[in-house]
């Protein structure tokens, strides 16, 4: 498990060089540059931010839960984790979080995931990976088979003594927020998680704020 490291940043809105509300249950793509920093913020609290970064020189190299969680020894991702790649290259280093902890092991809600979590007829409910694959597409640089396991800020996904996942009420509040610097370029890709039916955001999907620093 991890100990979590509440940190506050340094940082103020005013000097950053982006900033942008996420209206809730809608995907984002950009790019950050080595030394940016990257601020996502919870507005209303308990939203899920699902997360993933690629190499911006190049997209086969991306976001490793499996890397990370063995390099970092911990199951949750807090201020002083290093995000590794597939590569094993330090990708983004959390360096502020609020929040206390973020979930890498539950995934992104899909159609076939609706269908095994709550039943047959949430099949068709949108979901991450309908965000994930929407920016893909309209983006041009990624697709499907990038799709991988994924970060989800804010989430709370605690592991059973027998080593299994529950989804449970979020421990985010609003306003907490988690800051990464990007240790080399990547492309960030969001889905402001449109989920309908899990405890973890109250079942209310709400809005997400994102800064970017120099």
């Amino acid at each position: 498990m991890t100990t979590s490291t509440l940190t506050a940043s340094t940082l103020d809105p005013a000097n950053a060089i982006f900033r942008e509300t996420l209206p809730a249950g809608e995907p984002w793509l950009k790019e950050l540059k080595a030394g940016q920093t990257l601020r996502i913020r919870d507005v209303e609290g308990n939203q899920a931010i699902d997360t993933l970064f690629y190499s911006l020189a190049d997209p086969r190299e991306r976001y490793d839960a499996q890397r990370t969680l063995r390099r970092q020894q911990s199951l949750y991702l807090t201020t002083g984790t290093v995000l590794y790649s597939n590569l094993g290259n330090p990708m983004l280093t959390i360096v502020a979080d609020t929040c206390g902890r973020h979930d890498t092991l539950g995934g992104a809600c899909a159609q076939e995931s609706n269908t095994v979590r709550y039943a047959l007829e949430k099949r068709y409910m949108h979901s991450c990976r309908d965000n994930y694959l929407r920016a893909c597409a309209h983006d041009g640089r990624l697709s499907k088979q990038d799709i991988a396991a994924n970060i989800n800020f804010f989430m709370n996904v605690p592991v059973t003594s027998e080593g299994g996942l529950t989804f449970e009420d979020g421990i985010s509040a609003p306003g907490k927020y988690v800051e990464l610097r990007a240790e080399m370029d990547v492309i960030v890709l969001i889905s402001n998680c449109p989920q309908l039916n899990n405890p973890c955001n109250a079942y209310n999907p709400t809005p997400a704020e994102l800064t970017i620093w120099n």
